[in-house]
């Protein structure tokens, strides 16, 4: 019974020393470490967002065969086209 506490106490004290243990008692780090993945959850998940729409909408106005969705996706893509311009002209002027 002796022997097995002692070896519970050194796994404790193993992971006492772990890396994600001795962050977690340091609260700057924690808030670090927690903002700093934050930043990059909010970064992916507009750079995921953003090519997952350009990849929809550019397939979208690829079809041109189907009546509805063909007229949809091709005013989509000119609006979205001369929202762009817009952006681009207002950047240069600047």
């Amino acid at each position: 019974m002796d022997q097995d506490i002692k070896k519970l106490a050194a796994e404790v004290a193993k992971l006492n020393g772990h890396r994600f243990v001795t962050m977690h008692n340091s609260v700057p780090k924690m808030l670090a470490f927690n903002f700093a993945r934050g930043l990059a959850f909010g970064l992916g998940s507009v750079i995921g967002a953003t090519l997952l729409v350009s990849v929809l909408v550019y397939l979208l106005s690829q079809i041109d065969f189907i009546p509805i969705i063909g007229e949809w996706a091709t005013v989509l893509s000119t609006a979205l086209a001369d929202i762009n311009g817009a952006m681009d002209e207002n950047a240069n002027g600047q």
